[in-house]
């Protein structure tokens, strides 16, 4: 063990640090005492009562997970889709054919969409020709993302991802209508 260096000795080095530093005391006997159960105090003897809450809660756990199951097989995507007939009249679609997926959407949505499309077309005319150019290009890309998307998640349902894309796609057009109305509503442009 290496002595302490002295309070006023300057370390240039973290190698010139003693290696271990002796506490002046042994401190483990009072920490002993602390943790003996003091007399007359309830025994330590606590797992033995915790191995039923353990059973309990894992019992607990695998009926939340059967009830959870029990509800969510009713709510899994394409289960309520009407039968699929192929183009030849069989009940077997053709291969590669996609699955023509439904999806409804929220009323207050369709209505003020609706809404917004109706006034378009009078927006539209009242913009110069170059931002009328660009606000149709924005809308027709929008309009093809969105049956690729529709089509994608035909072939696939249960795509998390290609359902984040497509509500994304929904208020993007939704964005861009709102904004044509508000331009041409306040004369400012777009």
């Amino acid at each position: 063990m290496t002595e302490p260096l002295e309070p006023r000795t300057k370390v240039s080095s973290l190698r010139e640090l003693p290696q271990a530093i002796e506490p002046p005391r042994d401190l483990w006997p009072q920490i002993a005492a602390r943790l003996e159960p003091r007399a007359g105090a309830a025994p330590a003897a606590v797992p033995r009562r915790t191995a039923p809450l353990r059973w309990l809660a894992a019992a607990a756990m695998v009926a939340s997970v059967a009830v959870g199951v029990w509800i969510g097989r009713d709510v899994l995507p394409g289960q309520h889709a009407p039968p699929l007939t192929a183009g030849n009249g069989s009940s077997q679609p053709e291969r590669g054919a996609a699955l023509e997926a439904a999806y409804v959407t929220d009323p207050r949505y369709q209505r003020e969409r609706q809404a917004l499309l109706q006034s378009l077309q009078a927006q539209l005319a009242s913009m110069p020709p170059q931002t009328r150019t660009k606000v149709l290009a924005s809308l027709a890309t929008i309009d093809k993302a969105k049956q690729d998307l529709e089509q994608a998640l035909g072939k696939d349902p249960g795509n998390a991802l290609l359902q984040e894309l497509l509500v994304n796609t929904y208020q993007d057009e939704m964005r861009v209508l709102t904004d044509v109305h508000e331009a041409s509503d306040t004369g400012k442009g777009i």
